[in-house]
């Protein structure tokens, strides 16, 4: 089990950052304003924890593992299970006019950067295709008000 929730953390940041395939809705494309594209972590930490210690960028990808299942689905595989993987996207803006629609447009690209790399990962990793998403309440944090969407998706993994 050692490093199976990392190394499906740096597989999923492959794919977020990667190839939109000519749809143009890769993570990276979520920050007009800013050629660098929005800055993305492999933290699972709190917004304010995170503005606190070092300077922040938004949009803000978070990508973490949240649970290691070994559950033996093939018999003489020393792993073989699931990893449960979330995406969280943090929007901060000065307006709450248009703060919603800005996440469902982000959260929008990062689930169509998933939806397009469907299948085998490599590395005893696969990915079926599905994924749930939820948006969380405005809040004072960021550029003056901030809102967070979080995807959820389980990633298939066979190990000898």
């Amino acid at each position: 089990m050692t490093g199976i929730g990392s190394a499906a953390t740096r597989k999923v940041m492959e794919r977020l950052a990667g190839p939109s395939g000519g749809t143009g809705q890769t993570v990276g494309a979520l920050s007009k304003i800013d050629s660098d594209g929005p800055a993305m972590r492999a933290q699972n930490a709190t917004a304010e924890l995170v503005e606190r210690a070092v300077a922040v960028k938004y949009p803000l990808v978070s990508v973490y593992c949240e649970k290691i299942v070994n559950d033996f689905r093939e018999k003489f595989r020393s792993f073989s299970g699931s990893v449960e993987m979330a995406i969280e996207v943090r929007h901060s803006q000065d307006r709450l006019e248009g703060m919603e629609e800005a996440l469902e447009a982000q959260a929008d690209a990062v689930t169509t950067a998933l939806s397009s790399s469907r299948g085998d990962w490599g590395d005893g990793m696969f990915y079926g295709g599905g994924f749930e998403v939820s948006f969380g309440r405005m809040a004072r944090g960021g550029r003056n008000f901030t809102q967070a969407a979080k995807i959820t998706f389980e990633i298939g993994v066979s190990r000898s």
